[in-house]
């Protein structure tokens, strides 16, 4: 039995992200006094009381709108209490009872679902705002004070929610679940090869680049193992990004690569490699990150002779620093090779996870020594003394000399290919630290 799931749901501005990231204990959701600002469903592990729970915040919903981001938002947040155990319904007290909040209540009414009414904004200490009376009205029980801003009442909130919670269950969390993020410039299919993937339009997808503003978690298991999809926002160039809601996206995105095992780098088989592309896969780089180039929109092109090769070619050219990481040209829109990925997303995480013993390790340097001498200076060369390996998710090695100076980098990059080329270690990066003797390590 998988663990309960508790939806935070409301009309927009009344405070859900602000309560979910008191609730969860974090800022994982974005704050803005701008109605909209959450648009996807956003999950976040809780515990309280000792019973551990996922908790949803949904985008407001507009019971009423022809516009077509808020049509999305109220379908997310409807798939959100459809698989909820529990469904918050947040009320606003500055503003009472309005008639979205009776249209969303009567949605939830039709749900069959047990809700929990928590009336937000209830800031003030030892008195109760009399306005709290007035969401009787929408027919969900007694109503809970609450403040997001500083925690009042949220452990009778979390209290009451467990009341529906189901029995407890020997069931475990997937700790051992893949992490993927996939990450690239704004409208590659980022959101669509994830609905593709999940076979359901689980986040939302539009041509109006700055959809996606959340890092949108989804577990997801196939025959190939379990996982964590996480679809991130576009990341654009920093000149482009004015909106503050935009910059704490890029934010995200940033995150959701520090947390992930593996990053999927997105690039519109259209458009090649641009700048921003460089910039994106840079960063995972960067963060040591086992990494997959996916090409959408492979449909879309024109096929010639060889096509495929010139376009491979043209990115391992573009991205020189990230050639270990294997090419594939998917479609988000037909499927086609979508089913690889995952396939290649636990090879590269087995290869960035892999141990090698030291003597394995100073057997290739030995032969690599043989093979090319090492680099001298004024008389004076370089001698390794011996190499041995200090982590993983990437590879991290150290390598003790004589003289850290005459190790130039360029035979620290022949080093690295005779550990690739032995060892295999493809689609992860390699750290390699130089130590002089003498040094610590």
């Amino acid at each position: 039995m998988s663990k309960p799931l508790v939806a935070i749901v409301g009309r927009p501005n009344v405070g859900k992200s602000m309560l979910f990231n008191r609730l969860v204990g974090r800022r994982l959701s974005i704050v803005e006094d701008t109605p909209g600002v959450t648009r996807d469903r956003l999950y976040a592990e809780c515990e309280w009381a000792g019973r551990t729970f996922d908790l949803i915040d949904t985008g407001g919903i507009e019971p009423k709108t022809d516009n077509q981001i808020l049509e999305f938002m109220r379908s997310q947040a409807l798939a959100a209490v459809d698989s909820a155990d529990v469904i918050i319904f947040v009320g606003d007290v500055a503003t009472g009872v309005t008639a979205a909040d009776k249209d969303v209540a009567t949605m939830l009414l039709r749900s069959g679902k047990p809700i929990v009414l928590a009336v937000n904004k209830m800031d003030s200490v030892g008195t109760v705002d009399p306005g709290i009376y007035e969401f009787y009205s929408l027919g969900l029980g007694d109503p809970i004070a609450v403040s997001a801003v500083h925690g009042h009442g949220t452990g009778d909130l979390l209290d009451a929610c467990m009341k529906y919670f189901p029995a407890e269950d020997e069931a475990v969390q997937d700790d051992d679940a893949v992490k993927i993020a996939f990450i690239g410039k704004p409208n590659v299919g980022k959101s669509s090869i994830v609905n593709r993937i999940l076979g359901q339009e689980r986040v939302i997808v539009s041509d109006i680049a700055g959809t996606t503003r959340d890092a949108v978690d989804t577990p997801f298991s196939n025959e190939y193992g379990k996982y964590i999809l996480i679809d991130t926002a576009g990341m654009r160039r920093r000149s482009r990004v004015e909106d503050k809601v935009e910059k704490y996206s890029v934010l995200r995105a940033q995150m959701a690569i520090d947390r992930a095992d593996v990053c999927l780098i997105m690039i519109d088989a259209r458009d090649g490699v641009t700048e921003q592309d460089t910039k994106v896969a840079g960063m995972a780089h960067e963060a040591g990150k086992a990494s997959i180039i996916l090409v959408n929109k492979w449909d879309l092109v024109e096929k010639e002779t060889k096509t495929m090769d010139k376009m491979r070619e043209s990115i391992q050219r573009d991205l020189s620093f990230m050639s270990y990481a294997p090419i594939l040209f998917v479609s988000a829109l037909t499927g086609q090779r979508v089913d690889r990925i995952f396939e290649l997303v636990n090879f590269v995480n087995e290869q960035s996870s892999m141990r090698i013993t030291t003597g394995m390790l100073n057997n290739v340097l030995a032969d690599a020594q043989a093979r090319v001498q090492p680099p001298s200076d004024k008389g004076k060369r370089l001698k390794i003394f011996y190499m041995t390996q200090t982590g993983i998710k990437p590879p991290s090695f150290v390598v003790f000399c004589n003289n850290s100076e005459l190790f130039h980098f360029s035979y620290q990059r022949y080093i690295e290919n005779q550990l690739r080329s032995v060892f295999g270690l493809e689609g992860t990066p390699i750290r390699l630290a130089i130590r002089q003797r003498g040094e610590n390590a």
